[in-house]
């Protein structure tokens, strides 16, 4: 029996956020999904994702809220977000933080959550961060999110919401593997940090999402420009 008890799910129409969609959609029958638009490069895309996802799992208009950090693209700094900085294509595993990292991202989505969480009454914030990528995004290591429900417990009214990483552990070749367990709608999901027309496949994120599929033994339904062994 699925909870009736009213969920945020983060979804920026990429991969892990789709399955971190589909477990929350396991679990409760009523969902509300949060997206970012903040000037990355494949923003279009991603937005029409989200709308794909949010129409699959029949999430209601007035439950979808799509929020605008464009200030995340003044300040620059990210390959994903100034046009003066290149996205770099995928060298391999490394503990260097990538030039796709953009500032204190997930902690600013993750307050605009938190905030609409009071308002709706949601005590659940689901996001499809992965310790997997964490060695390059610190705002994907589980200590960060420890840290950041000790704030919200904190600093919010009744102190009583959580965020939920239920693919924290996963490998890519797990997610993918849930992705099709779950039926989630691959097809509706997009990955690229390059651009929005079609996934590049050399990008850290797609050299990830890639080499997920090819060890799980699956094709990728996304369209590639280039798809190389990984």
């Amino acid at each position: 029996m699925k909870s009736k008890e009213l969920v945020i799910c983060l979804v920026s129409g990429g991969m892990d956020s789709l399955v971190c969609a589909a477990i929350a959609n396991q679990s409760h029958e009523n969902l509300s999904f949060l997206h970012l638009n903040y000037g990355q490069k494949t923003e279009e895309r991603e937005l029409k994702c989200f709308h794909e996802i949010a129409d699959h799992y029949q999430v209601p208009k007035e439950m979808r809220k799509v929020v605008d950090v464009s200030f995340l693209k003044q300040i620059g700094g990210s390959s994903l977000t100034d046009d003066k900085i290149q996205v770099k294509e995928y060298q391999g595993e490394s503990d260097e933080i990538p030039n796709s990292y953009v500032p204190f991202r997930n902690t600013h989505i993750v307050s605009m959550a938190v905030s609409w969480a009071e308002v709706i009454g949601a005590k659940k914030i689901y996001i499809g961060a992965v310790y997997e990528d964490s060695s390059g995004y610190p705002d994907c290591r589980p200590s960060y999110y420890k840290a950041l429900n000790a704030l919200i417990k904190e600093g919010t009214k009744d102190g009583d919401i959580e965020v939920i990483t239920p693919v924290i552990l996963l490998k890519k070749a797990e997610i993918v593997q849930k992705a099709v367990d779950l039926k989630a709608p691959l097809p509706s999901s997009y990955s690229c940090y390059a651009r929005g027309d079609r996934a590049c496949g050399v990008c850290d994120s797609c050299a990830l999402r890639l080499k997920g599929f090819q060890e799980a033994g699956l094709e990728d339904p996304i369209e590639y420009d280039q798809r190389p062994k990984y």
